[in-house]
């Protein structure tokens, strides 16, 4: 008996007993209000529910009478042992044996589909996140991002969602223009010009540059300003991909900052002109001394932005706004951006542009920021001179130790990694605790599969032994973990879900044996610990994947 079908089975015994005490009211009770959580004290059972505290007043009942009438109504049910009232009226489940044991085998035929569940269904989510200036490397300020915006999307999809990856290409602007001077002062062997990018990576793409066009330098200069800007702005992109795909974060739209400025179908109104139309058709545009405003402080801001200068030219929040927009008319009702430490300043005017849009601030756009990371030891890029590189430290560090630990902590809290602990392989390295408690699952696997022991038969009543119960209580946990992180966009539950998971994993196989002692005949609790050993590896699988971290099978 899954969480799902114990709050059914409470609603059920529940429903008549609230119709008795309030026969003229509709309460509309479903499984959703049912919360179980698992006891501190596994003496204290399987499962506990504070409903009857929840509903007392409202059924104008005493809370513990409550909980003793859907406790005596709970014990008859299949699959539960016992149910017992405690304190004010919690109840406290125990089940049976074999309806928590069945539990491994429901695991290990649903594969990779357990922990998916339907709590975001039909919600369409945009997460925005890294959109670092392609003009240069990505550094160590980025990979937070990376990891942790990928992983949310991983937790929305295994929850129902339709969501997006998206990375915002900022390629329009002075910043452009600057990375192109650098460019051509590299390529004709001048200084980093005042204000530009200096660095060896400018001098390697303007080499590339040279040798895609070797007549550049003939060219007149405004053309070799744009010819150095593309050209180069194409390899810094596409080192920009290759590095994420190294982090093993894909992203499924690029969108190119170009576009909101890009003249419309027929030299049309461009989408920053048209946002601005649609702003003042909501009522929150005005004009004052020759420029275009936008009230944004209706819904919050510390102060009105200016949309559009009095010259003509638009401003950095023209762009914010019209890129809002694009996202509502490409069907997404919610739209995430993860930003740095330094964009507090950004959230009010990110939701006051969704107040003026003519949707809800607090729903349809959720601002996370997080913190700065620092890593002990790590080296300034030889290339790019002020920075620690993406690149650079995947080589040092690998993947899955940086997105792990990336990953294992709120985005709202400062770190500073240890990389000696990251690179060694003992139990004090959580990334390496966890993977090797599923590299044991596979040992586990071909051992017994060496030693004649398979997955023929199946009787859940025999996983009695307490690391068992706590094992299959745990496992237990995980579509519900799952659904909470995707919900508060939380990556970091899973990876400490998964520690407790590794540890549970260790005590059961220090106690309970899947292959028989020396000439001891292999009996039917070996082979119904093999599927519970196998769960166990799947919920783990499982897990590292949300995480975008691999699952090993040999360490």
């Amino acid at each position: 008996m899954n969480p799902e079908a114990l709050a059914a089975a409470i609603l059920a015994v529940l429903t008549p007993i609230a119709t008795s005490l309030r026969p003229d009211e509709e309460l509309g009770l479903t499984a959703s209000d049912v919360v179980l959580d698992r006891p501190r004290n596994r003496d204290h059972g399987d499962w506990s529910s504070n409903i009857a505290m929840r509903l007392a007043k409202k059924l104008g009942s005493n809370p513990r009478e409550l909980a003793q009438r859907i406790a005596d109504d709970l014990a008859s049910v299949d699959g539960i042992s016992s149910v017992e009232v405690a304190g004010p009226g919690f109840i406290n489940i125990r089940l049976e044996a074999g309806a928590a044991g069945a539990l491994a085998k429901t695991i290990v035929d649903a594969g990779a589909a357990y922990g998916t569940n339907d709590s975001q269904a039909g919600v369409s989510v945009n997460v925005e996140f890294v959109s670092a200036n392609p003009t240069g490397p990505l550094h160590i300020a980025h990979t937070r991002w990376a990891a942790l915006g990928d992983s949310i999307v991983r937790l929305l999809l295994a929850s129902g969602a339709h969501a997006v990856r998206e990375y915002y290409i900022n390629d329009a602007g002075a910043q452009m223009e600057r990375f192109a001077q650098s460019v051509l002062a590299a390529a004709k062997g001048e200084p980093t010009p005042e204000g530009g990018y200096p660095g060896e990576y400018i001098t390697e793409l303007a080499q590339r540059v040279l040798a895609a066009h070797p007549g550049l330098l003939e060219l007149p200069e405004d053309e070799q300003l744009v010819v150095a800007r593309d050209q180069a702005y194409e390899y810094q992109l596409a080192e920009i991909k290759n590095s994420l795909e190294r982090f093993n974060v894909p992203f499924d739209v690029w969108f190119s900052e170009r576009t909101l400025h890009a003249a419309g179908e027929d030299g049309g109104p461009s989408l920053v002109d048209q946002a601005v139309d649609r702003l003042r058709a909501q009522g929150h545009v005005f004009d004052d001394e020759g420029a275009v405003w936008v009230r944004t402080t209706d819904f919050t801001d510390d102060k009105d932005r200016v949309i559009r200068r009095s010259n003509g030219e638009y401003t950095y929040f023209a762009a914010d706004a019209a890129y809002y927009l694009n996202k509502g008319d490409r069907g997404f009702q919610n739209k995430i951006y993860l930003l740095g430490a330094d964009h507090h300043g950004y959230v009010n005017r990110l939701k006051a542009v969704a107040g003026a849009a003519g949707e809800d601030p607090e729903k349809n756009i959720q601002v996370l920021i997080g913190q700065m990371v620092s890593i002990n030891g790590a080296r300034l890029s030889k290339r790019a001179g002020n920075i620690i590189e993406m690149d650079d430290l995947l080589n040092w560090l690998g993947a899955d130790a940086l997105r792990y630990s990336l990953e294992r902590s709120p985005a709202d809290s400062p770190l500073d990694l240890d990389p000696e602990l990251l690179q060694k392989r003992t139990n004090d390295n959580p990334v390496f605790y966890v993977q090797y408690a599923h590299a044991r699952t596979h040992n586990v696997a071909r051992n017994a599969a060496d030693s004649g022991v398979d997955r023929s038969e199946f009787a859940p009543e025999l996983l009695v032994h307490e690391t068992e119960g706590a094992l299959l209580g745990a496992l237990q946990e995980f579509p519900r973990i799952v659904a909470f992180a995707a919900e508060v966009r939380e990556p970091h539950r899973i990876a400490r879900y998964l520690e407790e998971l590794a540890g549970l994993y260790h005590r059961w196989y220090d106690n309970c044996r899947v292959i028989p002692k020396g000439d001891d005949p292999i009996e039917t609790v070996h082979r119904t610990r093999l599927w519970l050993n196998d769960a166990a590896g799947q919920v783990l699988r499982n897990g590292l994947e949300l995480l975008g971290v691999s699952a090993p099978e040999r360490m």
